[in-house]
């Protein structure tokens, strides 16, 4: 069973960057999509980007483009999303998914596995 632990989250000021880790725990395979999603307080769970398995394909969701950039390490199990010019609307719980395929997808049904969060809390 595929498991994933979220890290790198905490308490930024605007303009400052983030850098979150996703380890991929018990799946011996890099054949699999992921995904980075954020949930902030009383709203739905979003998509943020996500990456193939190669890495060849990324997608962004628009108010991020330009600032972060989502990368993977298969030799290491890890993805990574690098969050630059924070913003304090980017305050939100971030969550790493994995797909069981290749492809990436933009929905939360997308994807089979899903860690377990971590904060980001961007101060103006």
């Amino acid at each position: 069973q595929m498991q994933l632990v979220e890290s790198g989250g905490g308490l930024v000021q605007a303009g400052d960057s983030l850098r979150l880790s996703c380890a991929v725990v018990g799946h011996r395979n890099s054949d699999y999509a992921m995904g980075w999603f954020r949930q902030a307080p009383g709203k739905e769970r979003e998509f943020v980007a996500a990456i193939s398995w190669g890495g060849g394909t990324t997608y962004y969701e628009d108010s991020v483009k330009g600032r972060f950039t989502i990368s993977r390490h298969n030799a290491r199990n890890t993805a990574y999303l690098l969050m630059n010019s924070l913003k304090p609307e980017d305050t939100a719980v971030y969550y790493c998914a994995a797909r069981d395929q290749g492809l990436p997808g933009r929905g939360r049904y997308d994807y089979d596995y899903w860690g377990q969060g971590t904060q980001v809390t961007v101060s103006s």
